[in-house]
């Protein structure tokens, strides 16, 4: 098949400032997202909720899942605010789906409940946690036109289960990836395979290059595309590659890119190691 290549889209110095400028938008944009007040570098600690009633340090009550249901035991003194009420006793918060989750309030903390890899977690996230009051922004490769390039987007005639591991070891993340993008860079055809994105027909691509390990982070960076044209077609901006959470923090569960997602050229674009890690 032929795969769809973009034009240059900097042919005079008047395009280039407006490419650039529309990338320094969406960068900071980006960090402001990731400078919320109880965003992922507000978190504090990551518990594994088990069938044994178990108090976590820092945290209100007594913590357990029966049948796949949530539960917490708070103590007289003890109260949550739990969808806009506050609570208090036993109460059984909810069944949570994989890769779903909501949170609860305690004080200025905000306690994230979810399920990953199977397994229920609380994650709790305070505004002075000192990774988000120590934030300085994220390095990345100045933006270059070079790596926006065109592709199609390749559906599956069934979505296909896709194992691949996580940050954390001892979890696995199961994925229906919908398809695979096919593009041209550097000469040669890449394939890669793309999960669905937080928006309504978005992909979200994992990928690692001949960067990863050495200027950008080891474990995967992500991608995001808008929703493929009528024709499968879809833009890759490599510019905008991002580091996932455990980029950050080791408090993270991030999937890991599936097999097929190494691309053997380096990315030079996107973002590079946090400055958090590239100091440990």
């Amino acid at each position: 098949m032929t795969v769809p290549t973009l034009a240059p889209i900097v042919p005079d110095e008047r395009e280039a400032a407006g490419f650039a400028a529309d990338w320094r938008s969406w960068h900071q944009h980006r960090l402001q997202s990731l400078s919320a007040p109880n965003g992922f570098l507000a978190a504090t600690a990551l518990h594994w909720v088990t069938g044994e009633a178990t108090r976590f340090e820092g945290l209100p009550g007594q913590w357990w899942v029966h049948d796949d249901w949530l539960y917490v035991d708070l103590a007289k003194s003890e109260s949550l605010l739990f969808n806009g009420a506050t609570v208090t006793g036993g109460q059984r918060l909810g069944s949570i789906a994989e890769r779903e989750g909501f949170d609860v309030g305690h004080g200025e903390t905000t306690i994230e409940v979810a399920k990953r890899g199977g397994r229920y977690i609380l994650r709790p996230r305070h505004p002075q946690n000192p990774l988000l009051q120590d934030f300085n922004g994220v390095p990345a490769y100045a933006p270059d036109a070079r790596w926006r390039v065109g592709g199609t987007f390749r559906r599956f005639a069934e979505p296909r289960p896709t194992r691949v591991g996580a940050a954390v070891k001892g979890i696995e993340h199961t994925y229906r990836a919908p398809g695979e993008v096919v593009f041209e860079l550097d000469g040669a055809t890449h394939v890669l395979t793309a999960f669905n994105g937080h928006t309504d027909g978005s992909l979200d691509i994992l990928f690692t290059d001949a960067t990863s390990g050495r200027t950008t982070y080891a474990s995967s960076r992500s991608l995001h595309l808008e929703a493929p044209g009528p024709d499968g077609s879809v833009v890759l901006d490599f510019n905008r590659a991002v580091n996932l959470p455990c980029a950050f923090t080791d408090l993270a569960t991030c999937p890991l890119p599936p097999a097929g997602n190494l691309l053997k050229i380096a990315v030079e674009a996107g973002e590079k190691i946090p400055y958090e890690r590239s100091a440990s």
